[in-house]
Order: structure tokens, then C-alpha cells, then sequence
């Protein structure tokens, strides 16, 4: 016979077509949780930013974390959609973004930073008050008679590592900054001799501070 027919009781064999390889969300998941502790890195960390130039903190770094920020947020909403199709798991950034922004809106971040600050640095910021009631330390900068360059050797105390001062009848006030920032705004821990009054700081003479905060006997946070 030239050919013979197909055996009819033989099964014929197929290949079984690949399932299809289910989405991951590993890369969203990781570029989400990057970006939320950039920000939140960004938002506690701010005022240990003040040896930077101010206007790079405020008109680049800033913004361009709130536009990443807000980007990663909207993108991570999108993936919303993806949850019935592909599962809950495409949830998750979106759920790491909104816990981001619930720390930023409630959680006191900066003032868990000023607390670890000040504690860590008070014994070096004493020493220093104690050299310039002593006489040891004075105004050193020729374009501000208020004002003390303590030089790199220093321990750092200060914005810039340089402090303020304000000689008066009852003692010694002296500013240490924890910022700088544009158009003379700063804040920072103020220094005041027993009895003295923050509001008397020379810096508030035409206008009251804006940020009054007690820390330790004598010890204040301030901003103008």
C-alpha cells in the first residue's frame, strides 16, 4: 500500500499551551517603598539640612520630592485597577504610599528629630555657653557684631557651625541654629540666662517669634 490511514484508536498527542505567567508586583511594591523613605527620610531629616544652601533646599530638593512623591501616589492608585483581574497584591503600593503620606500629615517627625538633637548635643552646647559667659568666646565676624564663627575644629553645634549671641544686663543669650533659610528666617535652640526671657532675644525686637517651644530649664526652641 502507498500509504496507510490513521489509526483511529490511536489518541492524538498535543502540546498543552503555557499558562500564562501571572503579574508580579515585586518591582512596584520595591519602587514605592524607595520613594516613601526618600520622603519620609526627606521630611524628618529637613533641618539637618542647614549647612545646605537654603534656596537648593527649599526650590529643588523639596519640590522635587513632593513631585516624586505625587507621582508614585498616582501611578499606585492606577494599580487599583489591576485587582480584579490580577489579584489584591496590586494593592499594596498604593497602601505603602497612603501610610507615607498618613506619617507625614501625623506623625511629629521633626520634632522626633529636634528632641534626638538637642539631647545628643547638650552637653556640647553647654560647654560652649559657658566659654562665651567666661569671656573666652566673642563676636569674631566682621559683618555681625552678634555673631560667633566657632571654626571647623568645633564640635558641630550650630548651622554653619556658627552661633548667635546677645550680651544683655541678665546674661547671655545664645542662639544655636538648627536652619537658615531665606529672607533671615531660621530656628533654632535659644540659650537664656536663669530668668531670662526668650522674647527679649534681640532677633525678636520688631517682630515675636513664631515658634516658641520649652525644652529644658532655660533651654528653647524658637523660630522668627
Amino acid at each position: 500500500m502507498a500509504g496507510s490511514a490513521p489509526d483511529l484508536m490511536t489518541p492524538e498527542v498535543t502540546a498543552a499551551a503555557p499558562a500564562p505567567a501571572a503579574a508580579s508586583v515585586r518591582a512596584g511594591v520595591l519602587a514605592a517603598a524607595t520613594v516613601s523613605l526618600v520622603t519620609l527620610s526627606i521630611a524628618t531629616f529637613e533641618l539637618s539640612m542647614a549647612d545646605w544652601p537654603s534656596g537648593f533646599v527649599l526650590l529643588v530638593i523639596l519640590p522635587l520630592a513632593a513631585l516624586l512623591f505625587f507621582s508614585c501616589s498616582l501611578w499606585s492608585a492606577s494599580q487599583l485597577l489591576r485587582i480584579r483581574k490580577e489579584g489584591a497584591r496590586f494593592a499594596l503600593p498604593f497602601l505603602i504610599c497612603a501610610a507615607t503620606l498618613a506619617a507625614l500629615v501625623y506623625a511629629p517627625l521633626q520634632q522626633i528629630y529636634l528632641q534626638r538633637d538637642f539631647w545628643a548635643r547638650r552637653a556640647d552646647r553647654e560647654r560652649i555657653v559657658a566659654r562665651v559667659e567666661n569671656g573666652e568666646l566673642f563676636p569674631n565676624v566682621s559683618y555681625n557684631r552678634n555673631l560667633i564663627a566657632l571654626g571647623e575644629n568645633a564640635p558641630r553645634v550650630s548651622a554653619g557651625n556658627d552661633i548667635v549671641i546677645d550680651d544683655r544686663d541678665e546674661g547671655a543669650y545664645v542662639l544655636f541654629l538648627t536652619s537658615r533659610g531665606l529672607k533671615h528666617h531660621f530656628t533654632g535652640f535659644l540659650r537664656v540666662p536663669p530668668g531670662g526671657d526668650p522674647k527679649k532675644f534681640f532677633e525678636f525686637a520688631d517682630k515675636p517669634p513664631s515658634r516658641l517651644e520649652p525644652y529644658d530649664k532655660d533651654w528653647w526652641f524658637v523660630a522668627n
